[in-house]
């Protein structure tokens, strides 16, 4: 059966993003098509990116990192929980992002923002991140106001409606993990980074 990570994308003392991800799991629990399950940055404790090796040379020499990468590798798709801070996702899970590069290729995403204007912005940032990791992400999304589905912004009372549209990006993210099943069983015994090249940044140099 697919499994699907849904993945707290904040840190933060106070975060919403842990009730707000209770709530996706308890909805996607109910389906029988996946395994869902909860994934918690707090438990990896990663530091700011300290691999001497681009991420996509697969040579991880530290222990977070590897266990890390076990945990991520383990899943067919992923659900990302973001904030929105100053126009994009949170610095903590771009971040641990960042850390891997094969352990997300071929794989299904969706997401579920909160802030002030829905945390949409956070997600177009998301989008591009996936296009470079081979991530194959939904077009449905929710979108939640800190105004409008939060008493107080604190106390989360999703509108009606929200879990509609999370059924949809549910049905969307399995129906693309399964079809790119058959591709990450045919790029599974590739080397690390494909080629052994390492991403370059806009200015052509390697990461």
């Amino acid at each position: 059966m697919l499994k699907v990570a849904v993945i707290i994308g904040s840190t933060r003392p106070g975060r919403n993003g842990e009730v707000v991800a209770q709530w996706v799991h308890n909805v996607a629990a109910r389906r029988t098509d996946a395994e869902f399950e909860l994934v918690d940055l707090r438990d990896f404790d990663l530091p700011h990116l300290d691999e001497e090796m681009p991420a996509a040379t697969g040579q991880y020499s530290r222990a977070h990192t590897q266990k890390w990468a076990a945990k991520i590798a383990s899943f067919d798709a992923y659900v990302f929980v973001t904030p929105e801070y100053n126009r994009s996702t949170s610095g903590v899970l771009k971040n641990a992002i960042d850390f891997l590069y094969t352990e997300w290729n071929n794989k299904a995403a969706g997401f579920v923002s909160y802030g002030v204007d829905g945390g949409n912005r956070a997600v177009e940032a998301l989008r591009l991140v996936m296009g470079e990791l081979q991530v194959a992400d939904v077009r449905a999304q929710v979108g939640l106001s800190l105004v409008t589905d939060f008493e107080n912004y604190s106390t989360f009372r999703p509108a009606a409606q929200r879990e509609d549209i999370l059924a949809t990006m549910l049905d969307q993210v399995i129906a693309w993990g399964e079809a790119l099943r058959p591709l990450r069983h045919t790029c599974s015994s590739r080397p690390p980074g494909g080629r052994g090249l390492a991403p370059r940044t806009s200015s052509g140099t390697r990461g």
